[in-house]
């Protein structure tokens, strides 16, 4: 009797194992996360073999089987945005308080990594933090989805969240961000050829429809003396993303690595500049310049309010048809005018001006001979003449070509210029066309 009592009871606790491990969920399928408006929904899982699986969902349902391995996947039709919490059933799993919106992924490294509350105004920030219609996701923490309030935001991405806040204001629809940086990783790490990063916090979202994504890295490969090839990774990096989105018009909007004196740079920096701008002739990128306030004592500048909300600025023009500036002034072309350069600008917003009213700084110019000299230097409507007593037949001009620069030429909606250098400058003005045509 003793027996059949211990079978039976040992049975039953294998039928309740097996009844509690019949369905798992990726960690993006959870409680409180925005689904993406306009795109089918996925949702996928594993189980028993064979299990038959039902999601219902908005009004909608739809029935498969698992394989021999275990694994399922059904797509439920788009829908658009709506706020009112609503649940999804799955057999007998029920997910609570999801949104519809617009769902956007922050990657790269400590920048974009650095939690909100070691940022600039963040006892002010995080206390008016109170959005439950902004939904946050931390993939490096293992974090489930939750709303957004002065808890769950304070080891949140600083720039991530300033990027969503700004949207969700301008836009007032759900927002659901996706954090998925790590400190001090080169870009590498983020490709798909076994990059350990990708494989562990990128690969596992491919399923998730998105919006779009926003990248801040490239400190460490100015240490590794990446150089220019960045731009080959970078472009690697984007189309092999999209590709595994299968949809190669996703956004993706980075942060050109700020100013910073560091010993490691060892003057590496400016060609990862030239590299970043030349990424912009990758369709549907977009460029945040922060030289005006990197801190070049700090390779993790404090003010990230204004770095996510100029990233915002690219998604609101490009991604939502909102009017607003989106981009400070980048090299187009020079001429040379007997002993000066004329250098042209887009993205001037009519007028170029000096950020602190006093003469425009980091110009130098050289000759022939390649030596650079400092400039004076002009603004002249949309454009800026340089010249330089010293030079009497100027050839190139650079412009805050070195790691700790802190120039002060921008638009007049407050958006810096990006370095630059004229000497078979790489970088690239080809979004403008929506073509890649790169200037020489």
């Amino acid at each position: 009797m003793f027996k059949i009592t211990t079978f039976v009871f040992l049975f039953s606790l294998t039928l309740v194992s097996n009844l509690l491990a019949e369905i798992k969920l990726p960690p993006v399928l959870d409680d409180n996360m925005i689904l993406q408006r306009g795109k089918e929904i996925a949702v996928w899982g594993s189980s028993l073999a064979g299990e038959e699986i039902t999601v219902s969902f908005a009004g909608e349902k739809v029935t498969t089987k698992a394989d021999e391995k275990g694994n399922w996947k059904v797509a439920l039709p788009a829908q658009k945005v709506n706020a009112k919490s609503q649940e999804m059933r799955i057999n007998n799993i029920t997910l609570k308080n999801i949104l519809i919106g617009d769902v956007w992924i922050g990657s790269g490294q400590s920048n974009m990594a650095w939690p909100l509350q070691q940022t600039d105004n963040s006892k002010e920030a995080i206390a008016a933090a109170k959005y439950p219609n902004i939904r946050l996701l931390n993939r490096n923490k293992d974090k489930a989805w939750s709303e957004c309030n002065p808890e769950s935001v304070k080891q949140f991405s600083g720039v991530l969240y300033y990027f969503g806040r700004k949207l969700h204001k301008e836009l007032d629809v759900p927002i659901g961000l996706i954090n998925a940086s790590v400190g001090g990783s080169p870009i590498e790490t983020w490709l798909l050829k076994k990059g350990h990063h990708y494989n562990k916090f990128i690969k596992p979202l491919h399923d998730f429809p998105i919006k779009g994504f926003t990248w801040y890295q490239g400190e460490t490969n100015a240490i590794t003396k990446t150089g220019l090839a960045y731009y080959d990774k970078q472009k690697d990096l984007i189309e092999g993303w999209r590709n595994k989105w299968n949809d190669q018009s996703l956004p993706f909007y980075f942060v050109q690595i700020a100013p910073c004196n560091h010993p490691k740079y060892a003057g590496q920096q400016p060609a990862i500049w030239e590299a970043q701008c030349k990424s912009l002739s990758i369709p549907k990128t977009g460029m945040v310049v922060v030289t005006d306030i990197g801190n070049v004592k700090n390779i993790h500048p404090r003010n990230k309010l204004d770095v996510g909300e100029r990233l915002a600025r690219w998604a609101l023009a490009k991604d939502y048809g909102k009017k607003v500036v989106f981009s400070g002034p980048l090299y187009k072309s020079m001429k040379i005018s007997g002993s000066k350069i004329i250098l042209s600008f887009e993205y001037t917003d009519g007028e170029l001006v000096s950020r602190d009213g006093k003469e425009l700084n980091e110009f130098q110019i050289a000759g022939d001979d390649g030596k650079y000299v400092p400039a004076k230097a002009e603004i002249r409507g949309d454009t800026v003449i340089v010249e330089s007593a010293d030079i009497k037949k100027p050839k190139n001009v650079r412009f805050g070509w070195h790691q700790f620069a802190n120039p002060n030429l921008m638009n007049k909606s407050g958006l810096p210029a990006s370095p630059f250098h004229t000497d078979n400058w790489k970088g690239s003005l080809g979004f403008l066309k929506g073509k890649p045509t790169l200037q020489k």
